[in-house]
């Protein structure tokens, strides 16, 4: 669906970053839709939460990263929908580029859609997000369990991303600092090298 891209394509030059261009459309894998989480070392340090649907990546920024303690509520700030084979996407976004820095793949994995309204029938993805409370269930190299991403401030589409109280909870883990390398190339963002030949 790379109609929805005009956002994503709009921010960045193709001349210029080896970014996915958006422009031909990727099928999905088939199965379980998936997800992927991009530690970004940009102007501002964050995680990138992407999570396939509708043939796009939709993408929250989450500065601090995910947690496994359903005491946290991580703030996630909603950015415009990637392409599907931005999943997989590993180097170093050049400088004076829109999100210029370097990113690795930090996790991967399949999702479950969990959002239901308030009689417990499912509701889709798109009334998920519409309703600002999306419910999902990460089977990961690193997370597990259920999320809940909450928008409470719709004017700047900021929401909240907080783990389930659930059997892979864990106030104890820290894995954004005990597991900071890559599940693809085992870099962590400060090591990995510059793939694109410009930093």
């Amino acid at each position: 669906m790379s109609e929805r891209l005009g956002d994503y394509r709009a921010k960045r030059d193709f001349d210029r970053t080896d970014e996915p261009s958006g422009t031909t459309d990727v099928p999905s894998a088939g199965g379980p839709p998936r997800f992927v989480i991009q530690h970004h070392d940009a102007s501002s340090e964050h995680y990138d939460v992407r999570l396939e649907a509708d043939g796009v990546l939709l993408s929250w920024a989450v500065p601090k990263g995910p947690s496994t303690d359903p005491r946290d509520k991580r703030l996630a700030v909603r950015t415009e929908d990637h392409p599907l084979d931005y999943i997989d996407f590993e180097g170093t976004i050049p400088a004076g580029e829109y999100g210029g820095g370097s990113v690795i793949v930090w996790d991967v994995g399949t999702w479950v859609h969990l959002t239901t309204d308030d009689a417990d029938q499912p509701v889709s993805v798109a009334d998920a997000l519409a309703n600002g409370h999306l419910s999902f269930r990460l089977a990961g190299e690193k997370l597990a369990g259920g999320y809940t991403l909450q928008r409470f401030l719709p004017e700047q589409d900021q929401w909240l991303l907080v783990k389930h109280a659930d059997d892979e909870a864990d106030a104890r883990r820290r894995p954004t600092s005990t597991q900071p390398e890559s599940v693809l190339s085992g870099y962590t963002v400060q090591q990995i090298p510059d793939l694109m030949g410009e930093g």
